[in-house]
């Protein structure tokens, strides 16, 4: 079998999935050269030192070291540090080897055709693999100004309680505005914690910034009208991400591919306030990223089969008219990231494939 191939079968064995496209047959050879696929196969999402890796190609760990350095600068493999050494795993399509090469933004030919190798394959087939069948692994965290301190709010359920609870917080370009370029809202708009927000970081990949920017930015994406979305568990956000409609690959889910899974709703809902509604529509054609408010006899009424329960609509509603109110029934957000990641594999029928990738 092709090591491009091989390689392909080990990412799909991931919760994000990676099918079979001629497509990202291109794209894994404009990311890997040959030499580097031959010690990826050998590799997993685990993340191992390169004498175990070196061991399992059959090639010196000299040579194992060279190869894997080079392929973490180019941000195709993920490496962190841990007692003074360094370790070496695989990145998953999303998120992984799709944003972290386009984070540094445009510039190049080679930058150029792989981001739009991205968008086709998306459209293919990856976006369809993402989404959840049915547990998805990213939801919408509604903005901060749209809650009511009347409300109950879980602290996952707030992105300032999200941003508190963590140490280290990297900054990076959004990949998918910078490959599909279909509007101007800001790129520098995606949030990553822990491990991989240090490994985007040494790499030059992302910058690290303060709790307070992060808040400032957090406002500023309000502001333009991005939606928050960020891991689909209750222990802590891996990642936070600040998606329009039109470029983002989970909300494209919905608003470009139809696929129901593809994002955990949030918690809430818009509900409108009719008397108080001005009928200024401001909510109908710039806020709503998912066409779920509309003008009736001059007055906003939501579909609530369609809200995302972003709270865009409440943020920007200078009559006051709008608000976020809990969901009659609840998106059934996992405990834990490990919980979701397993109901994920289950669901879609990848649990013994990814064990024997995991065991390696």
């Amino acid at each position: 079998m092709d090591v491009y191939e091989r390689l392909r079968e080990i990412l799909d064995a991931h919760p994000s999935g990676a099918p079979k496209s001629k497509v990202f047959d291109e794209i894994l050879r404009y990311l890997f050269t040959p030499e580097e696929a031959e010690i990826a196969v050998h590799m997993s999402f685990a993340p191992k030192p390169a004498e175990d890796i070196a061991t399992a190609a059959g090639i010196s760990v000299d040579e194992a070291e060279y190869l894997l350095e080079f392929m973490a600068d180019k941000a195709v493999i993920f490496s962190r540090e841990k007692d003074g050494k360094l370790f070496y795993g695989l990145l998953p399509t999303i998120l992984g080897l799709f944003e972290y090469p386009l984070m540094r933004g445009k510039g190049s030919p080679l930058h150029e055709r792989l981001g739009k190798l991205w968008t086709k394959y998306r459209k293919e087939g990856l976006s369809e693999s993402f989404a959840g069948k049915p547990t998805p692994m990213a939801r919408v965290v509604p903005v901060g100004r749209a809650l009511d301190a009347t409300l109950h709010i879980h602290p996952y359920e707030e992105v300032s309680k999200l941003i508190e609870n963590e140490e280290y917080i990297a900054l990076g370009r959004c990949a998918c505005r910078v490959s599909v370029g279909a509007c101007h809202a800001p790129t520098e708009a995606c949030f990553f914690f822990g491990g991989a927000a240090r490994f985007l970081v040494e790499r030059r990949y992302a910058r690290e910034i303060s709790r307070e920017e992060a808040i400032r930015i957090l406002d500023s994406a309000e502001e333009a009208g991005l939606v928050h979305t960020s891991s689909n568990s209750a222990d802590g956000a891996s990642f936070i991400c600040n998606c329009c409609p039109c470029c983002c690959v989970i909300l494209t889910c919905r608003t470009r591919l139809n696929l129901a899974n593809g994002f955990a709703v949030s918690g809430f809902q818009s509900q409108v306030d009719g008397d108080a509604c001005s009928g200024c529509g401001i909510c109908v054609d710039e806020r709503c990223p998912v066409r779920a408010v509309e003008l009736k006899n001059n007055l906003a009424v939501v579909d609530n089969n369609k809200c995302i329960g972003c709270g865009l609509c409440v943020s920007a509603c200078p009559a006051k008219a709008m608000r976020l109110v809990r969901r009659s029934v609840q998106p059934d957000i996992p405990a834990t990231s490990q919980e979701m990641g397993m109901k994920v594999l289950k669901e879609k029928g990848k649990l013994e494939h990814f064990s024997k990738i995991m065991k390696k």
